[in-house]
């Protein structure tokens, strides 16, 4: 039964129609799924950094039980391809060939150098140990410093330079040349493994003539075309299904090694073929996120007002230039400058070739990487300035009037209003109150001092517009597509070219379809992530499934609205500019008489009396490409304890005002905000991917790599502020990276502002009980 009429489906907090299924364990993850005589292939990788390969050896392996074939990478060197990088940043940037399976050199702990296909993964995984391999050790390339060095060991023959950007807007010698204060600060971006729920898995079946594909992917239609590029394989003989994801963070915005490698066996060997990751297998070639240093110089008067900002990054490229690698960094250029005005600014940026595992995107890519520089130097002049933090930034945003709004690095933030999300925020948290126990602490030398850190964030989010990406050289456009079919029954199949690995398109697109339809929420089906069914998309990432995505859905149910007119006017004998549409009825106005959109479907399919010119249907389908980027903001705000003679930091309280526009449900926005903050937690606290000097990685496993427990963190207090987005006709904006853009600076704020007294002006990520100890204990020496 339709709701009453004025009863709407956007902005209610409907429970995922997901969870029931994906709680109960009733779900269908790639490693669940198996094809009648499916083989199992496993991966022998790489023990060394840097190698040449002098000999493999697989024949003791092809000989053992249950093994079906063994295959060195010179069994594929004819056919493998290149590994693809879809962003080439510059004219001159150096992108080396990338083989799925290494053939004469490695150049990262992990690399595959062969592999064993076998009954069952078990004897695959036991049939490595006779494969043979002798390595000839090459120099280990680790410090990106080091690495631009002349004498610097090379990774590939090109030199470890793999790009080199500068961008600058305004005078900015005059911005420094004038300035009362100058900050010059340098910050460590550490290396991060993403680490989702469901590791990576990969299944290929063949019929002989085309192939099936299923794997845990965020780009199930960017990676069809990949793998047809790559492969030589026809696009057309290749179908990719990603089913239930369990998350990706980017980490599955990949072409991967293994899904390039799982196909061409299976096409060899005419079965099925199947890999699923160990947590550890994945940690060592998982692409890493992050790995940046950071230069930062910001000229400002002695009122606080930013003059001009420099910015000048290294960003570690890993031994490869992945899918987006090189532009990863990049995506922060335009966001350093965050919300504040300044006279010029200047970005710089050198990508770097190193023996570790490639990096790439992850959650917000290069977007909290630029607001924690920005957000971390706005603390350090409020310092230098003995001003409150607050007040320094509201001497320096975008007001509320004066939107839109073309910033210093030329975008055109088209709605926001930070002071509205600031007050909000400060209220929820008690600042003034919480600044007074700061000061009383101090005051009496409690050992366990009070900090309080403040993050005012934007971000660049919805990535879409065709024509920016273009300039900005990336490999593909931003659009996406949406397709809407109404069924005889008067049910509704929606079909997204967006592919969900968590976030809640199932529900959020059906209670958009069921307002703009006037059908029963429980009424509307989403299919999404097989390009069979979905034929076209461009996938998930960046936050732009919703102002991207959802729109093309919208716009399809809006194509379906006009076809159903034309039929109920020529049902109800009178011109379709007599009819309204409300709750799912069009009405001739003035007269009770009226058609269901669900009895115009049935009309359309039984088509006995269809007017000239109407197809006996209804279903309709649209691309939509917009103007501009998204742009949601927010205010976060950390109260955090740090007990100055053991280092032990504590959350106390965690405040999170975020604007993302229009909300479609807030449960899902809440979820997202509250996983985003968890992540970005654990950047400031916890996590870091480390290499010894050889190259190897010290983090490869669960119990090395330090990830936040619920026990860990606080109960964070989160609501919302709505400055609709202009760009689209929902007014929503991305919210899937704003916690964890917004969390690192907010928490690495809060223990600096406690330790400042003591003479710590920073502490480098992630911010242990040691590493704030040794900040002590160098201090005070």
């Amino acid at each position: 039964m339709n709701e009453p009429a004025g009863v709407h489906e956007v902005g209610r907090p409907r429970r995922r129609k997901e969870d029931a299924r994906l709680l109960t364990g009733r779900t269908r993850w790639t490693d669940n799924l198996s094809r009648p005589g499916t083989l199992h292939v496993m991966f022998l990788r790489s023990p060394m950094a840097h190698a040449r390969i002098t000999r493999v050896d697989v024949s003791a392996a092809r000989g053992l039980p249950g093994v079906v074939a063994a295959f060195s990478g010179q069994d594929f060197a004819a056919e493998q391809g290149s590994l693809p990088c879809a962003w080439p940043v510059t004219d001159d940037v150096v992108i080396p060939d990338h083989p799925p399976m290494a053939t004469s050199e490695v150049r990262y702990v992990g690399e595959a150098v062969a592999c064993v296909v076998a009954t069952d993964r078990y004897r695959a995984a036991d049939a490595l140990e006779a494969i043979e391999i002798d390595y000839e050790p090459l120099p280990a390339v680790l410090d990106m410093t080091e690495a631009l060095s002349p004498d610097s060991p090379k990774v590939h023959e090109a030199g470890n330079q793999a790009f080199s950007m500068k961008i600058t807007s305004g005078d900015i010698d005059a911005a420094f040349e004038g300035a009362a204060v100058v900050v010059d600060r340098t910050y460590v971006q550490q290396r991060l493994i993403p680490t989702a729920m469901e590791p990576r898995a990969v299944l290929v079946d063949t019929d002989g003539d085309s192939f099936t594909m299923w794997t845990s992917t965020q780009i199930p239609h960017i990676l069809r075309v990949m793998l047809a590029v790559v492969t030589g394989i026809p696009e057309h003989d290749l179908r990719v299904i990603a089913p239930d994801v369990g998350g990706g963070f980017g980490s599955k915005l990949q072409v991967t090694a293994e899904e390039v490698l799982c196909l061409l066996m299976a096409r060899r060997l005419g079965r099925p073929v199947k890999w699923t990751e160990s947590r550890s297998e994945g940690n060592l070639t998982v692409h890493h996120g992050r790995d940046q240093l950071q230069h930062i110089r910001l000229a400002a008067d002695a009122d606080g007002r930013i003059r001009g900002l420099q910015v000048d990054l290294l960003a570690d490229m890993g031994a490869y230039l992945m899918l987006v690698t090189p532009g990863v960094p990049l995506l922060g250029a335009s966001m350093f400058n965050a919300i504040y005005k300044m006279d010029a600014y200047e970005f710089g940026c050198r990508g770097v070739f190193t023996t570790k595992m490639p990096t790439d995107a992850y959650r917000g890519a290069g977007r909290p990487e630029a607001t924690f520089g920005i957000e971390r130097t706005m603390d350090e002049l409020a310092a230098e300035l003995g001003l409150d933090p607050l007040e320094v930034r509201r001497r320096n945003w975008i007001r509320h009037e004066e939107f839109p709004y073309t910033t210093i690095s030329g975008l055109t933030y088209d709605s926001g209003n930070y002071e509205a999300a600031t007050e909000r925020a400060l209220s929820l948290f008690g600042y003034d109150k919480l600044r007074a126990e700061q000061a009383d602490r101090r005051d009496r030398g409690d050992p366990v001092q009070l900090g309080i850190g403040v993050s005012t964030y934007t971000e660049m989010c919805g990535l879409a517009p065709s024509r920016l990406l273009g300039a900005a050289r990336f490999g593909a456009g931003g659009w996406e597509h949406g397709s809407v079919r109404m069924l005889p029954t008067g049910k509704v199949e929606v079909i997204t070219g967006t592919s969900p690995h968590g976030q809640g398109h199932v529900t959020a697109w059906s209670q958009i379809v069921a307002d703009a339809l006037g059908v029963p929420f429980e009424d509307v089906r989403v299919l999404h992530g097989d390009t069979a069914v979905a034929h076209k998309g461009m996938d998930t990432y960046g936050s732009r499934s919703l102002v991207v995505g959802g729109i093309a859905v919208l716009q399809a149910c809006e194509k379906v609205r006009e076809k159903a007119r034309k039929l109920a006017a020529h049902m109800l004998e009178c011109s379709p500019d007599d009819l309204e549409f409300d709750g799912g009825v069009f009405k001739v106005r003035g007269t009770g008489s009226g058609r269901t959109i669900q009895e115009l479907a049935y009309a359309a399919f039984q088509a006995h009396d269809l007017p000239a010119g109407v197809e006996a249907r209804l279903d309709s389908e649209a691309t939509f490409d917009p103007d501009n980027y998204s742009f949601p903001h927010g205010t976060h705000l950390c109260a955090l304890e740090v007990d100055t003679e053991t280092g032990m930091t504590r959350i106390r309280s965690y405040v999170a005002v975020d604007d993302v526009g229009k909300v479609v449900n807030p449960l899902i926005v809440e979820g997202q905000v509250h996983g985003g903050i968890a992540q970005g937690v654990a950047q400031a606290l916890f996590e870091e991917a480390v290499y010894d000097s050889e190259g190897n990685l010290l983090t490869a496993t669960m119990a090395d790599y330090l990830l936040p427990s619920a026990a860990d963190l606080p109960s964070f207090t989160t609501d919302r502020t709505e400055t609709p987005a202009t760009g689209n006709p929902l007014g929503v904006k991305g919210v899937g990276e704003a916690g964890t853009i917004a969390s690192t600076p907010a928490v690495v704020n809060a223990i600096v502002d406690a330790l400042r007294p003591y003479g710590v002006g920073d502490i480098r990520m992630p911010c242990t009980p040691e590493r704030v100890w040794r900040a002590l204990e160098g201090a005070r020496r």
